[in-house]
């Protein structure tokens, strides 16, 4: 992996030498092939939990997707189940069906296994490029640039450094802060230890993917956003109550992508992430990708399962 300060030093749009390339790229996303529209994924990441990341999933089927259809056609939408959980100490096989193939629009169906049996179902629709006058589309936030903001470990380290921080809390940022995952990420206006007893569902950070992936293949570039989307995103939903509960776990069900433009996920984009709604044990996020250019270019949505353990006293930072 490459050293963060490299990569600071980087210029979005330059040509970094090849021991920068991202990690997403040459080992993450780059599948094996096995045979026709079938290929095998390995990890490189497994959160604490000791699952398989839901973005690695994502991404890896949507290469084995891209892979059936042929270069004109790009990926402008994607709906998912993760249907069992991951089993890190084994390989994704992912089968790809060509469920239909058009003109304009074709569809893709893949099934990701393990032991014989399916953990998570994606279908995807492609599209050949076809412009239009009918345009719109919501205002990006006005944030500070990622320029001026520190890494997201710098907050956790002033979290741990307070001496009123409970030990059971200094585990958990202790395990977040130490996960060595492949993108960067830059929080906007990050909550004091105070403010971390509740917060509104809603949070933003400037994310990229770690390394350079370039501007040749947009399909990859979808790919790499589909990792990075599912970071920290069903975690929104957590953030008003997440002091006064012990998280028991936390689950995607389902995920949903749309892309509107292209973007390249090497380069600072920011991400938008709130949640409308929880409850049945359940939580809902929206999130949405902007580049720096005040471009909308990703609309994402997911549920999943949230259980947590009442407090039989209320939580004391």
């Amino acid at each position: 992996m490459s050293s963060p300060q490299a990569l600071e030093d980087r210029q979005e749009g330059d040509d970094p030498p090849g021991d920068l390339r991202s990690v997403l790229v040459t080992s993450v996303l780059n599948l094996e092939p096995l045979d026709e529209d079938l290929f095998r994924g390995r990890h490189y990441w497994v959160p604490i939990t000791q699952r398989l990341f839901g973005g690695q999933i994502v991404g890896q089927a949507l290469v084995a997707a891209a892979k059936s259809v042929t270069e004109d056609f790009h990926v402008h939408s994607l709906h998912c189940y993760f249907v069992r959980a991951g089993d890190p100490k084994v390989p994704v096989l992912y089968q790809v069906e060509r469920t239909r193939t058009g003109a304009s629009f074709s569809v893709r169906s893949v099934k990701a296994v393990q032991h014989g049996r399916p953990i998570f179902i994606l279908q995807a629709s492609f599209q050949q490029i076809q412009p239009s006058p009918l345009q719109h589309q919501f205002s990006m936030p006005a944030v500070p640039p990622p320029e001026e903001l520190f890494d997201h470990r710098t907050p956790i380290d002033q979290y741990l450094r307070d001496p009123n921080l409970y030990k059971k809390y200094q585990v958990g940022l202790n395990r977040t802060a130490a996960q060595e995952v492949p993108i960067e990420i830059k929080v906007i206006n990050p909550p004091t230890l105070s403010q971390l007893q509740r917060q509104e569902p809603k949070q933003m950070f400037w994310v990229r993917a770690q390394g350079y992936i370039g501007e040749g293949d947009m399909k990859m570039h979808c790919c790499v956003a589909a990792y990075i989307s599912d970071y920290a995103f069903l975690g929104t939903a957590l953030l008003p109550d997440q002091w006064q509960h012990e998280v028991l776990s936390v689950t995607s069900l389902d995920h949903s992508m749309w892309f509107h433009t292209p973007f390249q996920a090497d380069h600072w984009m920011l991400y938008e992430c709130e949640s409308p709604w929880a409850g049945g044990s359940r939580g809902l996020v929206h999130g949405r990708l902007w580049r720096r250019d005040g471009v909308l270019a990703v609309t994402c949505v997911q549920e999943g399962v949230i259980r947590v353990k009442p407090q039989k006293s209320e939580s004391k930072l």
